[in-house]
């Protein structure tokens, strides 16, 4: 693996974290949030596009992880997220980043262990996995998280196809 791009959209902050992940180890690269001004949306996922291109032109992550649209306080709500959520995806996928997405609840699990975890306790466990000095910021911690779930992911995946192939080998 190497270099992930995690996101935690939202249409008035938007979380972003990068992660190194290499055999086996996560490493933190930086994170931070895209404060969005008041005022007209379609400004919003502007500054949205533009500020995730900057990221990946700066430290050109191979793959992005994000969290699914989930139903929020209301309809309005969610449509407003996805399209946030849509700005991001949309500037990386414009430079050919393979894009993951993952459920709260998964991310959440890979990283606390409970599906049901609380915002402190992503953000506890996202300063004890990288190794920080302080806790990040909520939405950083919750882009983070996104990116440390890819990882997991992933790696679970390599270790299952290696694990089956060598139960194949001893069978025959």
């Amino acid at each position: 693996m190497a270099l992930i791009l995690g996101i935690d959209p939202g249409s008035l902050k938007t979380g972003f974290g990068i992660i190194n992940y290499v055999g086996g180890k996560s490493e933190y690269v930086t994170s931070g949030v895209i404060r969005l001004p008041s005022g007209a949306l379609p400004e919003r996922l502007k500054i949205i596009y533009r500020s995730v291109t900057e990221l990946v032109e700066q430290y050109c992550p191979q793959e992005l992880a994000v969290e699914q649209v989930f139903m929020a306080r209301s309809a309005g709500s969610a449509l407003k997220l996805g399209q946030a959520r849509g700005a991001a995806i949309v500037a990386c996928a414009a430079q050919e980043m393979d894009v993951f997405e993952y459920s709260a609840r998964q991310i959440k699990q890979s990283v606390v262990g409970t599906g049901a975890a609380e915002k402190t306790q992503v953000q506890h466990m996202v300063k004890v996995l990288l190794k920080l000095p302080g806790e990040p910021a909520e939405d950083a911690a919750d882009a983070l998280a996104a990116a440390l779930c890819h990882a997991h992911t992933q790696q679970s995946m390599i270790n299952m196809a290696g694990a089956h192939s060598v139960r194949r080998r001893r069978m025959r």
